[in-house]
């Protein structure tokens, strides 16, 4: 009997030891020319410094947890997945207006470098509802979202040069252009699913780029167009001097010593007001007739059009609506970086903005919201670790996929109880 058990067991354990020393080469491939090899300047040459002991260090970690991973299998205690505690729907609102107030407030305590940082995390929030729309609600994949973001810059970029409109003037035309490019691109992907899909969303994408680089004429080429004024407010110029003879700027109108503060702030306000407004009218859509047909679009096309359903408007709404929240992130982005240029809208940020949607949770929106100022903020406390962002990046999204595929927090669809 001992025999036969001992006989069963080495082929397991054979097997587990290949898997570690598969494993372990993977590894070292994978991490040697990472943080094995690093370029250095020896005087007027550059060499190549060897580090094996970080290498080795790492495949003996990979080699240790394959080898153990059979042992620890079902012995291990599984911890919960942190909830949100369940808030009535009576208080629900008092949470949402102490959660803004709070938003509202803090910039005036913050510095300038947090300011910034939180003002980046609302126009990715704005991005990644506008996708959300596409992927989470109708369950289309879009890799080339950020064509649509770039449309809406240069829309505003665009118009200021060559029309010397302002961007409030500018900003419900960058979101129209958008919403345009959107519908058009969804008539060549009506009949397509899946993979076919993401392909042709991709090279939409970089389409839009490529267009922005070689209209050179147009679009200022690669270095773009620059020289953006940023937004004002009901006319107030935010500078220390008025552009036009006879204006009035912010600080003088009420009195105040010029602070560039005061154009950080507002910045931040702004994204903001248009993150919430994004907010809720993707959650409003969500619970009307057009996001239960989104939804009935993602469960199964086939149901969907059983039911009397038309795909094709569904996909071209869906399409249309997430370009138009694009649309005015990128207009935004353009007003508060002063320039555009077509190497701010490159697929990595396409990536990112999908991450978000996936990491957050697919149609979860509050999930969203918490997974792109995680993914904007955490860089920001990490930057001696800047050259690995990517690696550590794909490695946290693989645990993803792993223990949490459904996402931090995942989708809760809406229900009304009867007692």
């Amino acid at each position: 009997m001992s025999a036969a058990i001992s006989s069963s067991a080495r082929p397991g354990w054979r097997q587990n030891l290949a898997h570690a020393l598969t494993a372990t080469v993977l590894t070292a491939v994978v991490v040697t020319p990472i943080f094995g090899l690093h370029l250095e300047r020896a005087g007027v040459r550059t060499i190549i410094a060897q580090h094996w002991s970080n290498v080795a260090w790492a495949c003996l970690l990979v080699f240790i947890a394959q080898m153990l991973r059979p042992l620890l299998a079902g012995r291990g205690v599984r911890l919960p997945w942190p909830k949100l505690p369940a808030i009535p729907a009576r208080q629900r609102g008092v949470w949402i207006t102490a959660a803004l107030l709070l938003a509202v407030i803090w910039p005036f305590f913050a510095g300038r470098n947090a300011v910034d940082i939180a003002t980046l995390a609302m126009i990715y929030v704005m991005l990644g509802l506008g996708l959300n729309v596409v992927v989470g609600f109708a369950g289309l994949l879009d890799l080339g979202f950020v064509g649509f973001y770039a449309v809406g810059a240069y829309t505003y970029a665009l118009l200021f040069h060559w029309a010397g409109w302002s961007f409030w003037e500018a900003l419900p035309l960058a979101g129209a252009a958008s919403a345009l490019f959107g519908f058009v691109l969804g008539f060549p992907v009506l009949r397509l699913r899946g993979d076919y899909l993401a392909i042709v969303t991709l090279g939409f994408g970089e389409i839009i780029r490529l267009l922005l680089v070689n209209l050179t004429d147009f679009t200022g080429g690669p270095d773009g167009i620059s020289g953006l004024p940023k937004p004002s407010m009901f006319g107030l110029e935010m500078t220390r001097s008025p552009s036009a003879e006879g204006a009035t700027t912010f600080h003088q109108f009420f009195g105040l010593e010029f602070n560039s503060m005061h154009m950080v702030i507002f910045l931040y306000l702004m994204a903001l007001l248009l993150a919430v407004v994004t907010l809720f009218i993707s959650n409003r859509l969500i619970r009307m007739p057009i996001g239960r047909a989104w939804e009935a679009l993602r469960e199964d096309e086939i149901a969907c059009r059983s039911l009397g359903l038309n795909p094709m408007k569904i996909k071209l709404s869906a399409f249309t609506l997430g370009a138009m929240f694009a649309g005015f992130g990128g207009a935004f982005f353009a007003a508060r970086q002063g320039i555009v240029n077509p190497e701010s809208f490159t697929f990595i940020e396409s990536a990112l903005i999908l991450a978000i949607v996936v990491l957050g949770g697919m149609g979860s929106q509050l999930g969203v919201i918490l997974a792109a100022i995680l993914l904007t903020v955490l860089p920001e406390f990490a930057r001696e670790f800047a050259e690995y962002r990517m690696l550590i990046f794909g490695l946290v999204m693989i645990l993803m996929m792993v223990w949490r595929p459904q996402g931090l927090l995942p989708m809760q669809r809406h229900h009304v109880e009867v007692k």
